[in-house]
């Protein structure tokens, strides 16, 4: 009677590679060219043995770059590779996986299309398994191009471990995948709603972000028992390109096969559509004033966690800007990538460059923000509980509005927040660092209004404002220093932007013209709302 439960598990899992069909691509290319476009940059920058001995002593002197990157452990060009990219690439790994399973499981159960998927031959266990399967194609794929990509240039640098270097941080990268896949798949029964697994597992995921960063701040070798807890530490200490170690990866595997023995577990144990976690009901009258007080009580929480995500980061950013200095000596093309980006000479510019850098960062990281919270609307217009608010004495447009005055606010307050951070943790300047991330919300807001357009013009492929924030995260990050033309570089509208803090002047011109640019597209899209059929 077993194999009946996994019946369909076919037909589910060629149905979900077929809806993830543009999407899952577009994750898989994007966390493998984060890692293959690293050999070139640290190769152009740090061309000696003694270039990269030095950067790598320095490094692992500053406990604010190993709370961020962790602790290096070798200097051939393939070490710095993986402790360069392997955290980050971890990370995007399992965001990439918790969205698929999730996607696939509780988002079906909630829509409705579990319910009739099940009315055909479908096993109990089907539709978990199915979930599984895509996250472990796409978490394989990011793996096979990685150690591909990586052994076919011999990012080992001369310094040994070439093929057996790309091997580790590629299966390194997929297990991180797997197992926070495994994670959200026992958050989609632990919740009745697909956000609230979502945020469940993302929790999960920065918890292990907090818990390596904390233990490799205090510990120069990884060694901190913090570090050893968390998945991305694991990550960490398989120590690609530097004496592998491939025992860790059976911390991976005896981690994944628990939690999914869970997740089978409490799939058995309960009815579709419900949940373990009891929701609470609502108050027996309503207390929300209107549109704009329901929007803000549905997107408090997130904007809650991701304005205090954006004041820590801005202050380890802010303790990373003393040592950019150090960090830079006198490497004259890290240098030259530091002007490219906005500074000057001199130890002071060399400061301001990276405040006005980490400044940018905050404002591309922003834009994930914005997009999220705009697309909201969709997904309340997806699960049809946009209906009954519109039923009433309620406007499109002021319904959308509500949502939107979220986005476009909430941006502007964690970049608030971020550059506070950014100032206490360098320890003054705080009126040129918020001045700085707050510089950046334009192109912020830009970003939100595109993302908004596809929502009014063509909701069903809305989904393509991630792909906008996405092209403009890559060119921010890591286009300087690949030194990609000017041309290309400026398809992005943080190009326009004036750097601040440092000896760029501040010019209004671009601001203006990117915050009109916006409120064209907002109106826009409002317009194209009110004229267009609401999903049935």
């Amino acid at each position: 009677m077993k194999h009946r439960q996994l019946a369909g598990t076919g037909a589910l899992l060629r149905l979900a590679l077929r809806r993830d069909r543009l999407m899952m691509p577009v994750w898989i290319l994007g966390v493998a060219a984060l890692v293959l476009s690293l050999p070139a940059s640290l190769e152009s920058v740090y061309a000696t043995p003694a270039e990269r001995a030095r950067v790598l002593a320095t490094m692992n002197a500053n406990g604010s770059l190993r709370a961020l990157y962790g602790p290096a452990f070798g200097d051939s060009i393939g070490a710095l590779t993986a402790w360069r990219g392997g955290v980050f690439a971890g990370l995007l790994a399992g965001v990439m996986s918790l969205i698929v399973v999730i996607r696939h499981t509780r988002e079906e159960e909630e829509t409705g299309r579990q319910e009739l998927l099940s009315a055909a031959m479908v096993g109990r266990r089907a539709p978990l398994t199915a979930a599984l399967l895509a996250a472990l194609v796409a978490n394989a794929l990011v793996a096979l191009l990685v150690t591909s990509g990586l052994a076919g240039r011999g990012a080992g640098g001369g310094s040994g471990g070439g093929a057996g270097g790309a091997l580790a941080l590629g299966l390194g990268i997929g297990a991180t995948g797997m197992l926070f896949a495994s994670a959200a798949a026992v958050t989609a029964q632990l919740t009745e709603s697909a956000r609230s697994a979502k945020g469940l597992a993302g929790a999960l995921l920065g918890a292990a972000f907090v818990l390596r960063a904390a233990g490799d701040a205090g510990s120069a070798d990884g060694a901190s028992v913090l570090t050893w807890i968390s998945p991305l530490g694991w990550l960490e200490h398989v120590r690609a390109f530097a004496a592998e170690r491939w025992w860790v990866l059976a911390l991976f595997a005896v981690a994944f096969a628990v939690q999914t023995a869970a997740a089978y577990a409490l799939a058995g144990r309960r009815d579709l559509g419900m949940s373990f976690l009891a929701v609470r009901p609502g108050p027996a009258e309503g207390r929300l004033g209107g549109a704009g007080a329901l929007a803000w009580r549905l997107q408090r929480g997130g904007l809650l966690g991701w304005s205090l995500g954006f004041l820590a980061a801005g202050a380890v950013f802010g303790g990373m800007a003393d040592g950019a200095t150090e960090l830079v000596g006198d490497n004259a093309k890290t240098r030259e990538i530091i002007e490219r980006m906005g500074g000057a000479g001199g130890p002071a510019g060399l400061t301001d460059a990276f405040l006005a850098t980490m400044a940018g960062m905050l404002g591309l990281v922003a834009a994930l923000f914005i997009v999220s919270a705009v697309l909201r609307l969709g997904a309340e217009e997806s699960g049809q509980r946009a209906e009954p608010v519109l039923a009433h004495s309620v406007g499109r447009l002021r319904w959308a509005a509500g949502h939107l005055a979220v986005a476009f606010g909430g941006s502007a307050l964690i970049l608030l927040l971020g550059g506070l951070g950014l100032g206490l943790g360098h320890g003054g300047a705080l009126g040129q660092t918020v001045g700085g991330t707050l510089a950046q919300l334009p192109a912020v807001w830009v970003i939100g209004a595109v993302a908004a357009l596809l929502y009014g013009v063509v909701p069903g492929h809305a989904s393509a404002g991630w792909a906008v924030a996405g092209a403009a995260l890559t060119l921010g990050w890591i286009g300087p220093a690949l030194n990609l033309p000017r041309t290309v570089l400026d398809l992005s509208p943080f190009a326009r932007l004036p750097r601040i803090p440092g000896s760029e002047p501040l010019t209004w011109a671009p601001l203006l013209i990117l915050t009109a640019l916006a409120a064209a597209l907002v109106a826009a899209a409002l317009a194209a709302l009110r004229r267009r059929d609401l999903a049935a």
